[in-house]
């Protein structure tokens, strides 16, 4: 999102509506979660939370649902749920009416609301105790490690293009030193300049825009300016003699220590005034993260059609430590297609240790620790995602080593920590 808003382009359709790019990109990210929320309400509650409600028909019927899909999946429809009798599970209201006695509604409330807490704990405690405790701790060490690496180099690997851009395109600034200028219409692009201890004297700049100029230590005398636009542009130290600015977007902010003397603004211009034909970068932003996630693609496909065939933790573990190396190879890139490749190779790997590890967390837990311990997973995934974007954040500018040798070497360990679970391709959920 930060990136759609620093860049403010906009198109208009027809006088009335007018959009701009991030509120776009906003409405367009929130549509497929409000298809999901949608969704949602056309799916079953799982059988357990029916039984708890008291709802055995509803829960037998779920089952049914369940075990004539998979039959129908493995090519025997003909099967039959022979199930007639489901072990019905403790449920919390009894709990709650055996410890609380009282016919106050407001005690047996918060009676009912210790009880969930206390059925929550216990059921946390319980994802540390034998016989998954170990599961629990290597699962919490992969999801770390992979939300870590790929939250991290994903979401700031376009910035890291933007900054070989921006050195390709600093390497090749025109510098200009002690010039004089006198009499002289300016009403074309001055683009990626340095003017020092420059002197301008009756020069007019009409129409025209500076894009990467920077003036320092230079005399602006008796100048007129009119129509202008300065991305990315600045006045360092200057002095401005008897100038006149007409709907220019020249102000304090572009101004840096510099004196103006007898000289008038009028009709400035209000805000952005970048598009993308100023600064290309902007584009790749965009493009980046397309090609990146479009990469996604494959890489789901082939983890569908080989998870059972080559196994989970084969899956998760190689997906792993191939993204790690993937990743290591980024440290080489001199070019942006060659950037752009190994990126979209590392998100399509990634992706199959994703959807292995959604899998093995699943089939590693009990019924009655599942969500519990899927959701202690998920938190440190989220936490971890927030830390890599904090750390990439910081160190992307710097330099680009460090962020990824970083998320190689976690990649790389979250990998072989994978490989160490036990196996769940053959077991029956527990």
């Amino acid at each position: 999102l930060s990136w759609a808003v620093t860049y403010c382009w906009s198109f208009s359709m027809g006088s009335a509506y007018q959009f701009h790019s991030w509120r776009v990109f906003v409405v367009v990210c929130a549509l497929p979660c409000v298809s999901a929320v949608v969704a949602l309400t056309f799916m079953p509650e799982s059988p357990r939370f029916y039984l708890e409600m008291g709802k055995h028909d509803e829960a037998w019927m779920v089952l049914k649902h369940i075990h004539d899909t998979n039959m129908r999946a493995r090519g025997e429809p003909e099967r039959v749920f022979t199930v007639n009798r489901i072990k019905i599970p403790k449920q919390l209201d009894e709990l709650v009416e055996m410890q609380n006695e009282s016919t106050n509604p407001v005690l047996k409330v918060f009676a009912k609301i210790r009880a969930e807490f206390r059925g929550i704990w216990s059921t946390f405690k319980k994802c540390f105790s034998p016989p998954v405790k170990d599961n629990t701790v290597k699962l919490a060490a992969v999801w770390f490690t992979l939300s870590f690496g790929f939250y991290g180099l994903s979401v700031w690997f376009p910035d890291v293009i933007k900054h070989l851009q921006a050195d390709e395109y600093a390497s090749r600034v025109k510098m200009h030193n002690s010039e004089r200028i006198e009499d002289f219409t300016f009403n074309f692009t001055l683009e990626n300049q340095i003017h020092r201890n420059g002197v301008f004297l009756n020069d007019r700049f009409i129409g025209m825009k500076f894009k990467a100029v920077t003036f320092i230590d230079s005399s602006f005398l008796n100048c007129y300016f009119e129509d202008v636009s300065s991305v990315g542009s600045s006045f360092k130290n200057c002095t401005i003699v008897d100038s006149f600015f007409y709907n220019t977007d020249i102000d304090d902010f572009k101004l840096t220590d510099s004196r103006v003397i007898n000289s008038s603004f009028h009709h400035n211009k209000t805000g952005c005034q970048m598009t993308f034909d100023d600064d290309y970068s902007a584009y790749w932003v965009y493009f980046v993260n397309f090609l990146g996630t479009l990469a996604v693609l494959p890489g789901n496909i082939v983890s569908a059609l080989l998870m059972d065939k080559i196994g989970r933790l084969s899956m998760l573990g190689g997906s792993m430590v191939l993204s790690g190396i993937s990743c290591f190879f980024l440290w080489f890139g001199t070019s942006e297609s060659m950037m752009i490749f190994m990126l979209c190779l590392y998100n399509g790997l990634s992706i199959s240790a994703w959807n292995s590890l959604d899998v093995v967390t699943t089939e590693l837990y009990p019924t009655d620790r599942r969500g519990t311990g899927f959701g202690f997973c998920n938190a440190l995934c989220k936490l971890a995602a927030v830390l890599g974007n904090l750390i990439f954040g910081s160190l992307v500018g710097i330099t680009k080593a460090i962020p990824i040798l970083l998320a190689s070497s976690v990649l790389v360990c979250g990998g072989l920590v994978g490989l160490r679970l036990p196996d769940t391709r053959a077991n029956v959920l527990m």
